[in-house]
């Protein structure tokens, strides 16, 4: 730990000896003003301080990651475990990055050493296959690194290894295995082309089982196998069966290493010809190896942390409650792309019965809380819950729930932004209903009557944002429901699209929500041909889509 930036080292003198100090001890630190004053002495104005070292996959340090404040404060065990989280990926990115810099100083010794090669063609015709050979090398490691550095899911992961492989060394087979728990292995199949007989035929195996991969992954050592007598030897006949039967002849193991564990599982490279791989052959792969490890476990880091808040959002999305006269109907769509977690919802529940009113009430919403992430899925699940209890315990308008939503929100410090738009609706003696809601910035409710033109519902008061709560109070806007009335309430990815703009989408919703108050039919599937025909299989955020109709 030898400088910091000149601004920082100014502005915080003493912290370089705090990083110093945190790589010294080899463990998490955690400091209060006064332990701070005592490691950097009095000078320093930081108040707070916590720091964790960072380490390569080879146990080496690559350096200290911190948080600072120049006010008290005390770090909880969420905000340590965040830091721990954040340090291992950026571990693993500087050791991505630190290959793939290296891959591109190979690739400028390669370029170097074929010119030097081309002034000498005249005296060494014989040497210049070999560093067309050795060019061909480094510039396949250098699209390694660069494509697996680009990839997020598994499936992209599996996918380009294949084509890397596949393109300069020429085998018949490229696979992926993967180990799970408890020493079981699983083969990944790389979807744009689906499963080969090899991975059809035994998708899951054991780690202690006779197959070359499950040796190399288990041995943690390359494993190769040079031609079929090669494989009767020393695996059972299943394994030589499978090989037969794909035609293969020849195939060489490389384990993938893990920074938790000592292998991920395997890279298998098979050829249908005998190949004994040379020293060369097996150098690149032992590298693509290492690259493929480092882009597999970012993968299954990413895909678990997208399936815990997937698993989040839909566990908040409400079971509809059923309403006499009324059809209700809800659909939520996450976002194509699998790592864009939203923070969008829908919500509906009945109100507590107030004295003389024709029933109870229904209180419904559709919103979207700011972001694309876990975060942005806890943070959604807060203000349903906050909201819902407004609702209990007022029982008053939309408005004033909104109101004590953004007043926990703001006292709590809970950092909730976003839109919303909440309702109620009360039964009336004659079959009406009584809408009344509040829009926080969110996208128009379109009202379609029968026979009669979509109504949008545009009024709206400023977005949610904590510290900005509109100075008048917000306002509640009303309208009365007649039976054949159909609401929509959706959220922007439904009108949002690369090829038109959201006046075109939402004019799109609005025709066939007034087919539907004019000729009839159920809600349910409106919703599903809305989401299928405006947001499309390529959307890029999350939709959601909440309509009722009076019956």
């Amino acid at each position: 730990m030898e400088s910091l930036p000149s601004g920082l080292g100014r502005r915080h003198p003493g912290l370089l000896t705090l990083l110093e100090e945190v790589a010294r001890r080899n463990e998490l630190l955690v400091l209060d003003g006064g332990a701070i004053s005592d490691q950097a002495g009095t000078g320093t104005e930081l108040k707070a301080f916590a720091g964790i070292p960072l380490y390569g996959d080879r146990g080496e340090l690559l350096g200290v990651l911190a948080a600072v404040d120049s006010t008290e404060r005390s770090w909880s065990g969420r905000n340590l475990q965040n830091l721990r989280d954040l340090a291992t990926a950026c571990a693993a990115e500087v050791s991505l990055r630190t290959s793939e810099a290296g891959a591109h100083d190979a690739r400028r010794g390669a370029e170097q050493a074929q010119h030097e090669a081309e002034e000498a063609t005249g005296r060494a015709r014989a040497g210049q296959a070999e560093l067309q050979g050795r060019l061909g090398r480094f510039e396949l490691l250098l699209r390694a690194a660069e494509m697996l550095a680009d990839t997020s899911g598994l499936e992209e992961v599996r996918h380009t290894v294949g084509e890397l492989v596949s393109g300069d060394l020429k085998p018949a087979f490229v696979g992926l295995t993967l180990r799970e728990d408890q020493g079981a292995l699983y083969r990944a199949v790389d979807t744009a082309v689906g499963p080969v007989p090899l991975e059809a035929a035994v998708p899951f195996y054991n780690l202690r089982d006779a197959w070359p991969s499950a040796q190399a992954a288990r041995e943690n050592r390359v494993v190769d196998v040079p031609d079929r007598q090669a494989l009767v030897d020393g695996y059972d006949p299943q394994t030589v069966s499978v090989f037969d039967a794909m035609g293969l002849r020849s195939a060489v193991c490389v384990p993938l290493p893990g920074t938790q564990q000592p292998t991920l599982g395997a890279l298998v490279v098979a050829w249908d010809e005998p190949h004994e791989v040379n020293l060369q052959e097996r150098a690149v792969l032992t590298m693509i190896a290492g690259y493929t490890a480092m882009a597999v476990e970012r993968a299954l880091h990413l895909d678990s942390r997208i399936s815990v808040a997937r698993q989040l959002q839909r566990a908040m999305l409400t079971e509809l409650p059923t309403v006499p006269g009324l059809e209700l109907a809800a659909l939520y769509r996450p976002a194509a792309q699998g790592e864009m977690v939203g923070g969008d919802w829908y919500d509906a529940y009945r109100l507590p019965e107030a004295a003389g009113k024709h029933g109870r009430s229904l209180a419904f919403t559709v919103g979207d809380v700011t972001g694309h992430s876990m975060h942005a899925a806890t943070l959604m699940g807060q203000a349903r819950s906050m909201l819902r209890q407004a609702d209990m315990d007022r029982s008053g308008s939309p408005a004033s729930a909104v109101t004590s939503l953004e007043y926990a929100n703001m006292q709590l410090d809970t950092g909730i932004s976003g839109t919303l738009v909440h309702a109620h609706l009360m039964p009336q003696a004659d079959g009406r209903w009584q809408l009344r809601w509040t829009n926080a910035g969110h996208p128009a409710p379109l009202l379609a009557r029968p026979n009669r033109d979509i109504e949008y519902l545009a009024e709206h008061d400023r977005l949610m944002f904590p510290g900005l709560m509109p100075p008048d109070g917000r306002t509640v806007h009303e309208r009365v429901l007649l039976p054949g009335d159909v609401l929509l309430l959706h959220t922007d990815g439904l009108v949002e699209h690369r090829s038109r703009d959201v006046e075109q989408g939402t004019a799109l919703a609005a025709l066939h929500l007034k087919a539907i108050a004019d000729w009839g039919g159920e809600v349910e599937p409106l919703l599903r041909t809305l989401a299928d025909t405006l947001a499309g299989d390529d959307h890029c955020d999350d939709v959601v889509l909440f309509a009722l109709r009076v019956t």
